[in-house]
């Protein structure tokens, strides 16, 4: 008979008592759990994805030219997320995503092992769907609750969505430095590229940020991003998602980073101010769910004209500032036996570049060593460059701030970064759309909109609606008006004594007819066409089109354009001459959009018709007519030269000591306005005309613009108007009933002023 062993009693109870206490909580554990989990959200934020995404702004051919939000971020379904994205971050993140159920058990004692091994963590083992609960509902501290609660949170996650929704959600959610959050969002910051288009040795460097946003983004540390780049595709090629020639191609790809050492986000095409306008307009509406709700606009620019205009503006203000160089912009102390290496490690390079921005093709250097044959500076990036010396070399020596302008085709050379503006604007006067807009030379160096808030005086631009009212009043083209000077005491102008004068002091000894007093823009003609039909009546009749009636003084210096205009309204104002007397008011947003597509604001287009007649078909054929001729023999004639088209019409302005320089200019499917001149008043120069210096804005953007549109043939002459001895009268007024002259008045016109101006007229 065999002998039993029994365990002594005290060990029994002692193991009956570890299992009663191990099972009391492991009881105590699944109760914890039960409350908790009942206590975990549902997840609806999760089902019902609805994320803080930016406003965007786009052109009315879908090119991108503003965003406004804290987060930048682009919404893709499983389906359009490409394949080698998907598995870039398999690689990186979660390999066996797709075997385990939120938890990877096995991932988990492989980590421990290999962080035991190492004595350190150097491995972690959150899987996809575990990030993804901590992204959504969890904070990052780290404590023994809040990692169960995590748990328990992933298990929920699994079991209530499919692996590819899990996956999708992470894609898009996930942060990526420099307020991208998605792959999406981080492919248009990193690379200006849609996530479609991108190649493997982006997708793993994309693949690679999630682990530490603020290390392993390639702006912030581009070396460090490389290595991290390098790592998930040596895990891609050990998976066997891409085969050792493909991780060697990859590796060997040169990534070309987007924005890399600029502060803004710069767009396709530079609509800056377009965006900003905008901004301004919809925040009425939406308030501050404008920035996160997915709001898109679609404007009326047109992407080809606005990079036109905008290109316009720069050329004519840098050549502008060309002309005279003003010195550098800062002196910088630099011992002489400062090593160029010591200078670049300085952290004062730092502080100087952040003061002096770029503006696209100038940016700041800082001056290292002059010789007689080029000038050695640093830029922003710590690249040395080499300058052709100058006459400049007396004024730049070591540790001068300057500013370089590299054009295509040009060679470095030293400016002053303008301080001279420019606004242009382009519509459609046929149903008032906006094509382009250019507020101002550079909207990072200040947002003023000189297009839509720049109230300046429109010089002789405003002539041409002067004329029209006197159309109207019996004045007809062909009128004989003198050109003879005047002088008005204090008590005449009912303010101060006034001197005008033509441009030159020219003046023609005999009367001129209307319509050569427009095409010279002939001062002392548009004067006294004021004093015939009266201040009043032209004040009240320039509201017609679409002017501020408070801003336009019914005095007779009203003549010469010394009420205030923005470059908008006169834009729209000339749009009636070219749209055969209706004022369709510009409008900039056709329409907006919810994040699911749906359009929840329309522009309600408007055709001409009686209700915008803003003046009488028959006075805008005249003034059309004459201001063709602007284009053919007058002030304008420039732009005939330039274009080599007949049916160009446009008037110039230039105010008093060339303060402001204007040309509008149209043709029947677009009219533009040009403005140059500084913020602060200050003339522009010695024969700085609106032909001379505003006008080749206009050129330079109708020169690309242009040839989208046929040449308008010449027009029928409506009924009610005249044509006699090749001249048109209304029929109201025909030739033996208008206004046939209107001579000086004696009031204005004495012996000692005929003394003064005997020798000063025209040949």
């Amino acid at each position: 008979m065999k002998q039993r062993y029994i365990l002594p009693r005290f060990l029994m109870n002692t193991i009956v008592l570890a299992i009663s206490i191990l099972a009391s909580i492991i009881f105590i554990i699944c109760i914890l759990m039960f409350l908790a989990w009942r206590k975990l959200p549902d997840l609806s934020a999760m089902i019902d994805y609805k994320p803080r995404i930016p406003l965007r702004i786009y052109s009315s051919d879908n090119i991108l030219i503003g965003e406004f939000g804290e987060e930048r971020r682009s919404l893709l379904s499983f389906q359009n997320i490409p394949n080698i994205m998907k598995l870039s971050i398999l690689a990186a993140e979660d390999d066996r995503f797709y075997k385990h159920g939120g938890i990877d058990w096995i991932g988990i004692i492989r980590a421990g092992l290999t962080n035991l091994k190492n004595m350190s963590k150097t491995q972690g083992a959150s899987t996809i769907t575990m990030q993804l609960a901590r992204n959504f509902y969890l904070s990052s501290e780290k404590t023994y609750s809040r990692k169960l609660y995590e748990l328990m949170l992933t298990l929920k996650i699994e079991s209530e969505l499919t692996k590819n929704k899990i996956l999708e959600l992470y894609m898009n959610q996930i942060y990526l430095g420099n307020r991208a959050y998605g792959f999406a969002a981080a492919s248009l910051v990193y690379f200006n590229k849609p996530l479609s288009e991108i190649n493997l040795a982006e997708s793993a460097m994309l693949a690679g940020i999630p682990k530490a946003p603020s290390i392993f983004n390639p702006i912030s540390n581009f070396k460090r991003t490389k290595l991290r780049q390098s790592y998930v595709l040596k895990r891609m090629m050990s998976l066997g998602y891409i085969t050792t020639y493909e991780y060697q191609e990859a590796i060997d790809t040169n990534i070309k980073l987007y924005n890399a050492c600029k502060k803004q986000h710069i767009y396709e095409i530079h609509g800056e101010y377009i965006a900003e306008l905008v901004r301004q307009l919809l925040f009425k509406n939406f308030k501050s769910d404008l920035y996160s709700k997915g709001i898109n606009v679609y404007t009326t620019i047109r992407s080809k004209d606005q990079d036109s205009a905008y290109k316009a503006v720069r050329k004519v203000v840098i050549d502008y500032t060309k002309t005279k160089y003003l010195g550098p912009e800062e002196q910088i102390d630099i011992p002489i036996e400062l090593e160029v290496s010591s200078i670049l490690s300085e952290n004062r390079i730092t502080e100087i570049f952040d003061k002096y921005n770029d503006s696209d093709e100038i940016f700041a250097a800082l001056v290292l060593s002059t010789h007689d044959k080029y000038i050695t500076a640093v830029k922003k990036d710590k690249a040395i460059i080499k300058i052709n010396n100058s006459d400049l070399s007396k004024e730049i020596r070591r540790g001068s701030v300057i500013h370089i302008y590299k054009d295509k085709g040009e060679e470095l050379r030293i400016i002053n970064m303008p301080t001279l503006q420019a606004a242009f604007v382009s519509i459609s006067p046929k149903d008032g759309r906006i094509l382009s807009l250019v507020g101002g030379f550079d909207f990072y160096r200040g947002n003023f909109n000189r297009v839509t808030q720049a109230w300046r005086q429109p010089g002789s631009s405003i002539k041409p609606f002067i004329y029209a009212s006197a159309i109207e009043k019996g004045i007809s083209p062909a009128t004989r008006i003198s050109d003879l000077p005047l002088n008005m005491t204090a008590e005449q102008t009912g303010s101060k004594a006034w001197n005008p004068k033509n441009y030159g002091h020219r003046y023609e000894k005999d009367m001129v007819s209307m319509r050569n007093g427009l095409y010279k823009s002939k001062n002392m003609v548009s004067i006294r066409i004021l004093q015939n039909i009266g201040p009043e009546y032209a004040r009240n009749y320039l509201e017609k089109f679409g002017f501020d009636k408070s801003r336009q003084p019914a005095v007779i210096s009203l003549a010469l354009g010394t009420g205030l205009v923005t470059p908008l309204q006169l834009t729209s104002a000339f749009g009636i001459f070219a749209n055969e007397g209706h004022l369709i008011p510009p409008y900039l947003i056709e329409k907006v959009t919810d994040s699911y597509g749906r359009t929840i604001m329309q522009h309600n287009k408007i055709v001409s018709n009686q209700d915008n007649q803003a003046i009488d078909s028959r006075v805008a054929y005249i003034m059309n007519d004459i201001l063709k001729g602007v284009v053919k023999y007058g002030t304008a004639s420039k732009a005939q030269k330039a274009l080599n088209r007949y049916d160009i019409a446009g008037k110039t302005g230039t105010t008093n000591d060339s303060v402001d320089a204007w040309f509008s200019g149209y043709i029947k499917d677009i009219v533009a306005t040009a403005w140059v001149g500084f913020d602060q008043p200050k003339s522009l120069g010695l024969n700085e005309t609106g032909s001379n210096i505003a006008m080749p804005v206009w050129i330079n953007y109708m020169k690309d613009v242009i040839k989208d549109y046929s040449e308008q043939e010449k027009e029928e002459i409506p009924d009610g108007i005249i044509l006699h001895n090749n001249e048109l009268y209304l029929k109201e007024f025909p030739p033996d009933i208008a206004v046939s002259e209107i001579r000086p008045s004696e009031e204005f016109y004495n012996e000692d002023l005929k003394n003064v101006i005997r020798n000063k007229f025209e040949d």
